[in-house]
């Protein structure tokens, strides 16, 4: 059994699948430069798909990589084509996700032998737009847990308070609202962000937003074990990688009250929901827990266990692994 995944690179999707691929035998990731999705009709030019048994990749670019015989899985990670996520769009993506994209995307499902998502959201949110007939099988993600760990109870107090935002710094993760929320933080409360995988630029400077740059992958459980609080604005996430990945480390979460975020944070016990964009809620909120240490170790404490019951990374490898035995035998 071989199983090739052309994959562009610098994405949670991409992390997601070179899982998959340290964990699978015969599954071979085959990255690429997102910037080649420029030229889509060159992507079968820079990754083969010669010799697979199972072709399992995203459905935006999957029409340029199917194999007529070669069973086609294909896996929603999130969704961005439908009218809502217009206003957090530039006009010429805007433009590509109503023409190009909804077309190739329409034309990988048609050929498609298997569907999942990554979450009940992004399913339901799929087959509604795109008027997907047939059913959308959904493994979350998973997060390893023995990597991902709570910082040690014995590590030395401090007076500052580290608010963690892991992602691209990108309108749709609301990374626009950093600023506005920092203005109204504590004095001993400040935000840390990441400048993600795919963006390297910085926000405006203000004495409440420190940038780490871009963290390595393998380097992000040490970020988290060395933060507070989970801060994440976002507007669409079709899972939340970084919201489980925090969780998994014991750190309480301030989200969005959107997407897929309510299936992995549950109000008042793991942390907090606002309104998407109410910096004021996400300010207040941050400030609760910043003055209550008791608080962010119970909700921490809860996130963990959590984890550890829904979205395990065995759990996830399992569960892809006897989709791909069920689609080829």
């Amino acid at each position: 059994m071989k199983i090739t995944s052309p994959m562009a690179t610098g994405s949670g999707a991409y992390i997601v699948h070179q899982i998959l691929g340290n964990k699978i035998s015969n599954y071979h990731i085959c990255g690429y430069n997102p910037y080649w999705t420029l030229f889509p009709f060159l992507l079968p030019l820079t990754v083969s798909a010669k010799g697979a048994d199972l072709i399992h990749t995203t459905p935006d670019y999957a029409r340029f990589f199917y194999r007529e015989s070669v069973p086609l899985v294909l896996t929603f990670h999130g969704y961005v084509l439908d009218g809502r996520m217009r206003p957090y769009c530039s006009l010429l993506i805007n433009i590509h996700h109503l023409t190009a994209m909804r077309m190739w995307t329409r034309l990988a499902i048609k050929k498609a032998h298997t569907i999942t998502a990554v979450s009940h959201f992004t399913a339901h949110l799929a087959r509604q737009d795109l008027n997907i007939s047939q059913p959308v099988k959904v493994i979350y993600n998973g997060v390893d847990v023995n990597q991902f760990t709570p910082a040690s109870s014995s590590r030395p107090s401090r007076k500052e308070i580290r608010v963690f935002f892991s992602g691209n710094l990108i309108r749709r993760k609301g990374a626009h609202w950093l600023p506005s929320i920092a203005k109204q933080l504590q004095k001993n409360v400040h935000i840390f962000y990441t400048q993600g995988l795919r963006t390297r630029n910085s926000l405006a400077s203000h004495p409440k937003l420190q940038s780490v740059g871009s963290v390595p992958f393998e380097d992000m459980p040490n970020r988290y074990r060395e933060m507070d609080i989970l801060l994440m604005p976002t507007v669409r996430e079709g899972f939340g990688l970084a919201v489980a990945e925090a969780m998994a480390c014991g750190l309480p979460v301030v989200a969005s009250n959107c997407s897929a975020i309510p299936e992995l944070i549950d109000e008042g016990k793991g942390g907090f929901l606002c309104p998407v964009g109410d910096v004021n809620a996400f300010a207040e909120k941050i400030n609760l827990l910043a003055d209550s240490p008791k608080l962010r170790r119970e909700m921490g404490e809860y996130n963990r266990a959590k984890v550890e019951k829904m979205f395990t990374l065995d759990r996830m490898v399992r569960e892809y692994q006897e989709l791909f035995e069920e689609v080829l035998a």
